[in-house]
């Protein structure tokens, strides 16, 4: 079940979804030293903030990208380096109920003009990005998902 899922844009329009899978670059690990981690980062951060409520800074577990698109897992901690607390932010409900699986983010980014959040999760107890090829038109390598 997906409690924490948060589109920040709309999903495209058909006509305006990229090709389909198969088609364009081979995803691809974005290393530490590439500049193009920071600006992901740094574009996915103010979300992430928004929606914990406080500042955060990234763990990365997965990072990479497909032509226009890139897909992160991150664990966020506070600036310091510690852990956060997810009893104390819009999750400690869902802690309570069971419904909260770590504080693991699943995001979506999408580069237009610039590299923007498509969708997150925060603590899904299932494989909640698995419907975003679908409902994005991101590619489903870039997830490591089965082409349909």
């Amino acid at each position: 079940m997906v409690l924490a899922a948060a589109a920040l844009l709309p999903p495209a329009p058909a006509a305006a979804q990229p090709a389909r899978p198969g088609q364009g670059a081979p995803p691809r690990d974005i290393a530490p030293a590439d500049t193009l981690r920071k600006i992901l980062l740094d574009a996915l951060r103010p979300a992430i903030e928004r929606d914990l409520g406080l500042p955060v800074q990234f763990v990365v577990k997965t990072l990479r990208q497909q032509d226009d698109w890139a897909f992160a897992i991150v664990v966020p901690q506070a600036r310091d380096g510690s852990q956060i607390d997810y009893r104390r932010t819009r999750y400690a409900e869902a802690i309570r109920e069971g419904m909260f699986d770590g504080g693991t983010v699943f995001a979506l980014l999408q580069k237009r003009d610039q590299w923007t959040v498509r969708a997150f999760v925060i603590g899904p107890t299932d494989v909640a990005y698995a419907a975003w090829p679908d409902e994005y038109g991101a590619p489903y390598a870039l997830f490591g998902l089965p082409a349909r």
